[in-house]
């Protein structure tokens, strides 16, 4: 529980963060620049990131690839090289961030094991065991654009810059392993176009574009950095759902707590599921594209557990979901789970290419706060609500939040600061006790309002399916 530790947490420090993240800003400074010629300013930045690495095992390669950059000789082994020391310095500041968190909550986490299979595989080091599978030939093919883009930098980017990615990134596609490398560089690829010429713009999401370009060059390296799969079976109890919502793709990422059938320590979890969409199908209508999922959405929405038969466990603590590996079971309580289960569940290590302060999203429950405007204040700590993140086709709003005494949420980092964005609350509205979560309209809304509304717009999702159907029978 989110409790008195909060002050701990959102105290001065740790140290070193912003020192490492001021580091990575002067590299994407340099990568917005390009590398074709590198002024001054850039090749300090730069000597600055091959500093920070002396006297770790990339120190030599580090200084070898700036130098071979600001000299013009731009090669795949120098580029992967700089996106390894810049993966280091934002790993090292998630690291130091997480462990404070965990000190906060008291949350133990199992420690990271490196294997043949799931280890990190240093830039120019031989593929990890299963990147054999990855076609080379496509791999390089990614490698390619993306150094164009480093070459060029963000400024020289135009429609002729982003045009080759497409054969690339079509080619990925076909390959099961290397969907997650293709959707990565097709999202670049589609924020690059929509932005051309990027040379015009007033600011640039540089960090942003500097964390795709560099996972996107790494993953490149080698293939799938990722072990296989553990099946693993048990009860699995809800905490929350995290729904991410764009133009044309809508995600859940489901937080709960595993009991293992036959014994052992409850295990922090995640699994998620996607799919694509329009931009003009939003608000409630967004649950309908995910109609395949229909045990992971009842239980969400009617609150219940669900049994798990040989689901498959990545490394990091996602599930590989099937809805045919999972059984509604008994009614579970969010709140009820998180009051018995949370504090002394496992948090799941984190993979090597995953330690990015931006992917910080722990499960919490915080109770007997107070709520000003968008902070909440519990004993002597405050941290800020992160309500921009609250989804539109959900019940929970920024005033139940305000008007709340229990809220389970995850807490962030973002912006150089601690946040809590809510997931599910207590509230006590016009003397009744209100709960709310983001699940609840996971098989349609309940509120009569928002019902009329619907049925009064048309469901835009059957519109479509029907229209595709046709446009396919053709």
């Amino acid at each position: 529980m989110l409790d008195l530790q909060l002050a701990e947490l959102t105290a001065a420090g740790p140290g070193g963060v912003d020192e490492a993240l001021g580091l990575v800003a002067g590299f994407d400074g340099a990568l917005a620049h390009g590398f074709a010629r590198i002024g001054e300013e850039p090749a300090a930045a730069l000597a600055a990131l091959a500093g920070a690495m002396a006297g770790g095992p990339l120190g030599e390669r580090a200084a070898e690839a700036v130098d071979k950059v600001i000299a013009g000789s731009i090669g795949d082994e120098h580029l992967a090289v700089l996106a390894g020391a810049r993966a280091a310095l934002t790993g090292a500041a998630h690291d130091a961030l997480l462990t404070r968190l965990d000190a906060a909550l008291g949350r133990a986490r199992t420690p990271w094991e490196a294997t043949p299979a799931t280890g990190a595989v240093p830039p120019g080091a031989t593929p990890a065991a299963g990147a054999e599978s990855s076609p080379a030939n496509l791999l390089a093919g990614c490698r390619a654009w993306l150094r164009e883009l480093a070459i060029a930098g963000w400024r020289g980017v135009d429609h002729d810059v982003v045009a080759p990615s497409d054969q690339a990134i079509e080619a990925l596609l076909a390959v099961p392993a290397l969907r997650g490398l293709a959707v990565l560089l097709d999202g670049l690829a589609a924020e690059l176009r929509a932005s051309c010429p990027v040379g015009t713009m007033d600011r640039l999401p540089a960090r942003r574009w500097g964390d795709l370009w560099t996972r996107g060059l790494l993953l490149a390296r080698s293939g799938p950095w990722h072990g296989g799969a553990e099946p693993v079976s048990g009860r699995l109890l809800i905490l929350g759902a995290d729904v991410h919502e764009h133009a044309t793709v809508v995600r859940v990422q489901v937080h709960g707590v595993l009991e293992p059938a036959g014994g052992g320590p409850a295990r922090l979890v995640r699994t998620g599921v996607a799919a694509s969409k329009v931009d003009t199908i939003v608000g409630p209508a967004v649950w309908r594209l995910m109609s395949g999922h229909p045990v992971l959405l009842g239980a969400l929405a009617g609150h219940r557990a669900l049994d798990l038969t040989d689901m498959p466990l990545l490394p990091g603590g996602d599930l590989v979901w099937h809805d045919d590996r999972a059984a509604a079971g008994e009614e579970a309580d969010p709140f009820t789970t998180a009051r018995v289960l949370l504090g002394e569940a496992q948090a799941a290590p984190v993979p090597p290419l995953d330690r990015h302060p931006v992917r910080i999203a722990e499960p919490v429950l915080a109770e007997g706060y107070t709520v000003d405007g968008a902070t909440l204040e519990l004993g002597s700590g405050r941290i800020a609500l992160d309500l921009d993140r609250l989804p539109t086709g959900t019940p929970l709003t920024p005033e139940l939040v305000a008007a709340s005494s229990a809220c389970l949420g995850l807490v962030r980092w973002d912006g150089g600061r601690w946040l809590l964005q809510p997931l599910a609350v207590q509230a006590t509205v016009k003397k009744k006790q209100v709960t709310a979560h983001t699940g609840d309209w996971a098989l349609g809304p309940t509120d009569p309002k928002v019902v009329k509304a619907e049925a009064k717009a048309g469901d835009a999702v059957a519109v479509l399916r029907e229209r595709a159907g046709r446009l396919l029978r053709k």
